[in-house]
């Protein structure tokens, strides 16, 4: 099969097409044709090799940690899916990933891919969808009338958390550029916040759940804006607990785990058209390097999807 490798830690230039054997099948395992997959920022860190003190990985190594396809086989103990089945899925961060024509996943990580999405849009949903599940519902417990505010909302997992709030019916602010505002507005944000030209801590009213996605001195200004007995969730840095109390507000960090039951639920907003899929840019498999560079800006809007 077709693959996209690194065998060192480096730069996008460290990224090569190449011919892979086909992944092996454990027992649960089901066997997907990659129609699409997408970048997400945690491909290039791991790329660079900042994950590597927490994952020991082997090369050659295939990154990539979304996909949708259709089903070519499945282990002996498979109950879930049949060959034929169109699926997305979120793999495990510790075995090969989706850069490839194929990928195995384990049948409990695989969900059914809504009928009304195209494989591209599908494909850009399984990382975002659940990390901010996992961020918003999970963690902060949203629910009707809750205040929420989203940093970098044009992102890939802002531009779903934004979508994701609102449908669970809460009020929802978001920073984000001035090319973005009308953007983020039409999303459904309630408040959006030019970066460019406004300080969030001035601009906002307390909020009971911030979700940061930045990290750093945001996360550090964003206890400014919560309210007392709110909930500070981050997919960037660990929260410092003293901080958190000294605010007198919960603090979280996600990383986040593949689920395919939470997967599903997923599905079926999108199914019901409560979410959307944001796509920035579709680019072929071939084209990974330029896709990993336009990632790195953190700029991008929605998600670089890449077509298999």
């Amino acid at each position: 099969m077709k693959a996209v490798i690194i065998e060192q830690y480096g730069g996008a230039d460290k990224l090569k097409v190449t011919d892979m054997a086909k992944p092996e099948l454990k027992s649960n395992d089901v066997l997907i044709e990659i129609a699409a997959t997408s970048v997400n920022p945690v491909d290039w860190k791991i790329r660079e090799g900042y994950l590597q003190e927490k994952i020991n990985y082997e090369f050659p190594l295939i990154l990539g940690l979304d996909a949708a396809g259709v089903i070519k086989e499945v282990g002996k103990n498979v109950k879930s899916f049949q060959v034929g089945d169109e699926v997305f899925t979120r793999p495990d961060i510790l075995r090969n990933g989706t850069y490839a024509e194929y990928v195995a996943v384990d049948e409990s990580l695989v969900a059914a891919k809504p009928n009304n999405l195209t494989f591209e849009e599908a494909a850009s949903i399984p990382l975002v969808g659940l990390t901010s599940w996992q961020c918003l519902v999970d963690k902060a417990n949203i629910g009707k009338g809750d205040r929420v505010f989203i940093h970098a909302g044009a992102g890939g997992v802002g531009s779903f958390a934004i979508q994701l709030a609102k449908a669970f019916g809460c009020w929802v602010a978001t920073t984000g550029s001035s090319r973005n505002v009308q953007f983020l507005n039409d999303l459904g944000a309630d408040q959006v916040i030019n970066y460019e030209e406004e300080d969030f801590t001035e601009e906002l009213e307390p909020v009971d759940i911030v979700f940061d996605t930045l990290g750093g001195e945001i996360q550090e200004q964003s206890y400014r804006v919560l309210k007392e007995g709110g909930h500070l969730v981050s997919i960037a840095d660990v929260p410092d607990e003293q901080t958190a109390e000294k605010y007198g507000v919960q603090s979280d960090y996600v990383f986040m785990d593949p689920n395919g039951e939470e997967l599903s639920k997923i599905g079926k907003m999108l199914k019901d058209e409560q979410i959307k899929p944001i796509i920035g840019r579709t680019m072929a498999l071939s084209d990974i390097q330029e896709a990993h560079k336009m990632s790195e800006t953190g700029h991008t809007r929605g998600k670089i999807v890449l077509k298999v």
